[in-house]
């Protein structure tokens, strides 16, 4: 997406088959972007700064003990002035499978130190499984 209108765009996935799937689909499209096998609590390990972070479908896999080191290797990844776009369950999606279901309150306390979250508002995300989509959360979260 960042690619496509000219940004530099780097995508980050634990899954080597996930980063083999986007670098083809990045060449079938011409597009130049970077694409890693990384740890995205170990983000900041990369030693780089990112103005704009978009997370479709991470920050729920997190337990309660890995979520603050994933928001603080995001905030030792981003300059004061920099997105966080975060897309996740919600806690209004019924039933017990998939990944866990986060709550409004969640994303605001994660977000309490050197954050500052402006939006939630409720989405969908389209899955590769019945039911096909979703509910979700929305944030958009500020580096202050």
């Amino acid at each position: 997406m960042a690619a496509a209108i000219g940004l530099d765009a780097t995508g980050v996935d634990a899954a080597s088959t996930a980063v083999t799937i986007a670098r083809r689909k990045a060449n079938e499209r011409d597009l130049r972007a970077r694409f890693l096998t990384w740890n995205a609590l170990q983000l900041a390990d990369l030693g780089e700064s990112f103005d704009t972070v978009v997370d479709c479908g991470l920050f729920h896999v997190f337990d309660d003990l890995d979520r603050p080191r994933f928001v603080a290797a995001l905030r030792d990844s981003t300059p004061v002035g920099a997105w966080y776009y975060m897309l996740c369950f919600s806690d209004l999606e019924p039933g017990d499978w998939g990944p866990r279901r986060i709550q409004q309150d969640e994303i605001q306390v994660s977000f309490s130190d050197g954050w500052r979250v402006e939006e939630i508002e409720p989405a969908t995300i389209e899955i590769t499984v019945a039911p096909g989509t979703v509910r979700a959360w929305l944030a958009s979260i500020l580096r202050i």
